[in-house]
């Protein structure tokens, strides 16, 4: 059961203003028994000063390391009601302009009455010895904003908001906050970062807001729409979203109606025959579609003396380019937008190394770039030459994630080169083809086959779809390649034909299929091959070298139990953070989960755990030999990684990787998504397979599909852009 408790705060120990989280001592306790003379109070709430009477609710706790604390849920200032309290309070430093001497002199004038002189008279300052009207105003705007902040945190929680939810609504509308809550709390789910439908719709209840109010039919639609965006749709047929929002809901559909109608006349969504988008994903789609009308249009300078240059490649690199490489190194020698796709071990990397020899023999600047992460990494790597990630390219701000680079601040480079572009999701791809100069060229290289970007759309897809932009598909699978049943297993998975596993004597044998269909026997197989099986007879380290790599988070296949799991078995620490459900801590396998621009750490990266220190609050975690430092308070940017979503391993390659796949991933199981998986490591897969689900992955009818309209688009443009054909011509 929680406890509540009244103290008053003697100093504030520890504050963060991004986070609102705080550590107090307080003294004079009330409400515990027995009562302690000193206690620390820690949690997320409002600022309060010395002096400040409180009222906390939430649980006596031990720390490991700093004792007895008192884990606040909730924290609400009481007035002071004594003179030397309202010294305190006032001197505290919450008021700005207000100091231990000035607020001496105003609790000497007004006595018992100075915080009913602030909030009703506060010209009244002016009566007090020594304040100038100047003086008057500042103190005045610093007292309305400090009682500001109070009343919208007690407004907040009283209304269901936690501390934490409380803060984040502050920091976004300051003063203005109680009104946007009162007037319109469902705006929080489109403004306020973590704040979601639900949490908005529980604050407006508790207001009293009806459940068919036009303002909570509008934020259904826009929620829906949002989740379809967060699965990779970029539009929902009318019908599909009036369902969707009808089960949430729970109202009828002509409110859901007459809201769809509401957002498109406010040009929050675009409504486009039978189909419903978000505004900002519609003008995204049209944009990019332009952008490509717009580089086909400007004509490119043919390359001269290419057979030469390649002569002059195959001699130095001591290769000889197959006919499908040729013709995909000649199309983009005389196209201005070139597609190159294919599979594991057809040759990409040679050929990206070869139109760049090609277009740097004909004096021209080549940028080469990917997204985020360990993909920019892979391709530096390969190509032996500078490469980036696709925002540091656009010249990303850390602070306000725009990008510098757009199409009135173009990119400098007469060739643009993207590799990983399956990764590429549709807002990223606005952004870069709009950067991209009229006269450049642009090739886009990437296997189209394996999983589709992790946000909204299909950006390779949708241009090779389109049929406007002269596409290159690789096949054939060279000889050293052919000789990896990893590769041959992904093109056999991609052609709906079970992969084969390895004999177990073969000395070369680098991919093995062990079949399973208990998931707690799935579960202990994996963790013996992570930590015996495979160190055992490959000699890879279990933590840095073997990946993980499964379809859902949840069950006792999922990321969480398994890294729960892993970490017990393979770094057994008493000691750490707690984050996300679970305990970082020194020595750990930790994963980035969204993009730090300022830190230059990105979604997908993996590090680990270098350092702890608990009496600072902060661990480094070293990615790629570069150590980033974290405070407690930025712990949810990192999870543990032994184990991942195949999802977040996109773009990243692994010595070995183990797969469990059950039927109980049902819902995620698709053939791109086996596909992508087994395409990941370089020397090992070990397949823990139910042979129910791999035969619903290896099934067309499970193929992962998305809405989007891209392609469609992107021709419609391109043919708008054509010379029409007349009699005669």
């Amino acid at each position: 059961m929680p406890t509540t408790l009244t103290a008053e705060v003697e100093r504030v120990t520890f504050e963060n203003e991004e986070t609102s989280f705080r550590v107090i001592r307080v003294g004079a306790v009330e409400g515990l028994s027995p009562a302690p003379a000193r206690l620390s109070i820690v949690g997320t709430f409002q600022p309060v000063g010395p002096g400040t009477r409180v009222r906390v609710t939430g649980e006596l706790v031990v720390d490991q390391r700093h004792g007895q604390q008192f884990k606040a849920d909730s924290l609400v200032p009481i007035e002071p009601n004594t003179l030397l309290g309202l010294e305190k309070y006032l001197a505290s430093g919450l008021v700005k302009g207000i100091g231990p001497a000035l607020a001496k002199r105003i609790v000497g004038h007004f006595g018992l009455e100075t915080l009913k002189v602030l909030d009703d008279d506060p010209s009244r300052l002016g009566e007090v010895s020594g304040i100038g009207q100047r003086r008057v105003g500042d103190v005045k705007r610093a007292w309305s904003e400090q009682r500001a902040v109070a009343n919208i945190m007690v407004l907040l929680q009283s209304h269901g908001a936690s501390p934490a939810l409380a803060a984040r609504i502050f920091r976004r509308y300051g003063d203005r906050a109680a009104s946007v809550v009162q007037k319109n709390p469902y705006r929080l789910a489109m403004d306020v970062p973590g704040i979601g439908f639900r949490t908005a719709d529980r604050l407006a209840r508790g207001l009293g807001i009806s459940g068919d109010h036009p303002e909570r039919a509008q934020a259904g639609v826009i929620h829906e729409l949002g989740q379809l965006a967060d699965s990779g749709h970029t539009h929902a047929t009318r019908d599909e979203l009036l369902a969707r929002a009808e089960e949430l809901l729970n109202i009828e559909p002509a409110h859901i109606d007459a809201a769809i109608d509401a957002l498109f006349a406010a040009e929050r969504v675009v409504v486009e025959e039978d189909r419903v988008s978000l505004a900002r994903l519609f003008a995204a789609e049209q944009t990019v579609a332009n952008n490509v009308a717009r580089l086909l249009r400007t004509p490119a300078r043919r390359l001269g003396g290419l057979e030469a240059a390649l002569q002059q490649f195959e001699s130095k690199n001591r290769v000889r380019l197959a006919a499908e490489q040729r013709r995909a190194i000649r199309a983009a020698a005389e196209h201005k937008v070139v597609v190159v796709t294919g599979g594991p071990g057809v040759g990409k990397t040679t050929i990206v190394q070869a139109i760049v020899a090609a277009m740097e023999s004909h004096s021209l600047s080549v940028r080469l770039a990917a997204p985020p992460g360990r993909a920019a990494k892979r391709m530096r790597e390969a190509r032996e030459r500078t490469a980036t990630t696709i925002h540091r390219l656009l010249e990303v701000d850390g602070k306000t994630g725009r990008f510098k680079r757009d199409a009135e601040h173009p990119l400098e480079g007469d060739a643009v080169i993207i590799d990983e572009a399956s990764m590429v999701d549709l807002p990223l791809a606005e952004s870069l083809l709009a950067a991209v100069p009229d006269e450049a060229r642009l090739v886009v290289v990437g296997d189209v086959d394996q999983l589709p970007s992790v946000g909204p759309g299909a950006f390779l897809r949708d241009v090779i779809d389109s049929g406007a932009v002269i596409t290159v598909r690789l096949t054939e699978i060279f000889r050293q390649a052919s000789e990896s049943r990893i590769v041959v297993n992904a093109h056999r998975i991609l052609s709906g034909e079970a992969p084969q596993s390895a004999d177990a004597d073969d000395p070369r044998a680098d991919f093995f299929v062990i079949p399973r269909r208990d998931a707690e026997e799935a579960r202990d197989v994996v963790c013996q091959l992570v930590v015996e099986r495979i160190p055992r007879r490959f000699g890879l380290n279990p933590i840095d070298e073997i990946q993980v790599l499964t379809p859902m988070h949840r069950g006792p296949v999922g990321t969480i139990a398994l890294n729960a799991l892993l970490q017990q078995r393979l770094n057994p620490q008493e000691v750490g953070f707690e984050s996300r459900g679970q305990r970082i801590c020194l020595g750990d396998k930790v994963m980035q989960v969204r993009n730090d621009y300022d830190r230059e750490v990105y979604n997908g990266d993996l590090g680990r755990v270098t350092e702890l220190d608990q009496e600072k609050k902060r661990i480094r975690v070293r990615f790629d030999g570069r150590d980033v430092e974290y405070d407690d308070t930025e712990l949810h940017a990192l999870t543990l990684a032994y184990a991942t979503s195949i999802h977040k391993s996109q773009g990243s390659e692994y010595p070995a990787i183990v797969i469990p796949l059950l039927t109980s991933h049902f819902v995620m199981l698709s053939r791109n998504l086996l596909y992508t998986a087994v395409t990941r490591p370089k020397k090992l897969c070990v397949l823990v397979a139910d042979p129910r689900a791999l035969k619903l992955c290896l099934s067309e009818a499970r193929r992962e599909d998305r809405n989007t309209r891209l392609a469609r688009r992107i021709a419609d443009c391109v043919d708008a852009e054509r010379p029409a054909v007349t009699a005669g011509s």
